[in-house]
């Protein structure tokens, strides 16, 4: 999976390039930001930190056009206090342009727009104005609220500012999700009724959390959402050790929460609250739902969720914690729900099966 490994990690390695660079075009009297390298340095254990490779050639995953919407010589910019929304809510952004072109921007129209896979569902314009040279200059501020669709989605927030566009992911899902769990058993811990409710032909979703899994079997694995700094072989084993997701974004079990294959930023809570799941100890015909990338000096199989068959039972366990404290966890809580939906379908039907055993050595 080298590739796909390559391609999911540098999708979401750009992202955080992008964050990094957005948040210093905001900062009002910065004077600049040194990458400290835009290739791979094939020294010091190798780090692989660029988004060249070490020959400055493309590696696929970000292209010159895409980079230079947020890193360029005039850069429009938002104030997101979230990406995450509930149906319902109004979204608020301000809307800033960051320029240092060759001269002021004469009598400049900001317009924005908010696309559902690149139709527009609403648009507008901030006025005319004149855009001198400097960052944190203020254009005006969008406002919106999210219409009741009883259906999660992904939208994106656009602006462009004259030949200059810049835009935002955000996800909307819905305020109740009204999925049964009669028939599915929703644990923290294996005890003895759930264990033969699930060898007896019993629905489980095990979801655990961070602490939750034993050290040789995923525990000690630093899951981080921001990347691993340089290599851990030359920072001994420095935390965070993980480089982001990879999925399918059309396996059933995700059909409620919407995904590319790579981390964005709808991953964000269930990175923070998961530990990674050892693979070492199971099948190898077992493919994860969502696999977690491990850094390439340590290349361990690991897992976020994953299925599998026990006895006359069905098992889905999470890495992530989707149990705790959802009323101010959103995208834990929408998850939750796509995997209940996935579990109560005829679609859950893993292949693999596994021993009670097994499952018990995942847990601290």
């Amino acid at each position: 999976q080298n590739r796909q490994f390559t391609d999911a990690s540098g999708k979401w390695s750009a992202l955080c390039y992008r964050d990094e660079i957005e948040a210093a075009l905001r900062t009002g009297g910065l004077a600049g930001f040194q990458l400290l390298d835009l290739h791979d340095f094939p020294g010091q254990g190798t780090a692989l930190v660029g988004v060249l490779d070490p020959f400055w050639e493309e590696k696929g995953y970000v292209s010159p056009e895409e980079f230079k919407r947020f890193c360029s010589s005039t850069v429009p910019l938002a104030r997101l206090n979230k990406r995450i929304f509930i149906e319902g809510e109004t979204m608020t952004a301000n809307i800033e342009v960051a320029h240092f072109g060759e001269a002021a921007l004469e009598n400049i129209n900001t317009s924005w727009k908010i696309l559902e896979e690149n139709n527009s569902v609403a648009e507008g314009t901030l006025g005319e104005q004149t855009i001198p040279l400097q960052n944190a200059i203020q254009l005006g501020k969008v406002v919106y609220q999210f219409q009741e669709e009883n259906k999660p989605r992904k939208l994106t927030l656009e602006v462009t500012i004259a030949e200059f566009s810049n835009s935002w992911d955000i996800w909307v899902y819905p305020k109740k999700n009204s999925i049964q769990t009669n028939t599915i058993q929703v644990v923290q811990k294996l005890s003895k009724s759930t264990l033969n409710y699930l060898n007896n032909g019993g629905n489980v979703l095990l979801s655990l959390g961070k602490g939750k899994v034993a050290p040789e079997m995923g525990g000690d694995v630093g899951v981080g959402f921001s990347s691993i700094f340089w290599n851990t072989a030359w920072t001994d084993g420095q935390k965070p050790h993980t480089l982001g997701i990879l999925c399918n974004p059309d396996h059933p079990a995700l059909e409620l929460f919407p995904t590319e294959y790579h981390s964005n930023w709808q991953w964000w809570d269930a990175m923070s609250h998961s530990d990674a799941i050892k693979l070492n100890e199971f099948p190898v015909e077992i493919k994860p739902i969502v696999r977690i990338i491990d850094d390439w000096v340590s290349n361990r199989p690991l897992a976020l969720l994953f299925e599998a068959k026990v006895g006359k039972g069905k098992i889905l366990i999470s890495g992530a914690d989707l149990v705790s404290d959802l009323g101010n966890r959103p995208e834990a809580r929408q998850l939750k729900a796509s995997l209940i939906n996935y579990m109560n379908g005829n679609k859950f039907n893993p292949e693999v099966e596994i021993k009670t055993e097994q499952i018990l050595k995942i847990l601290k």
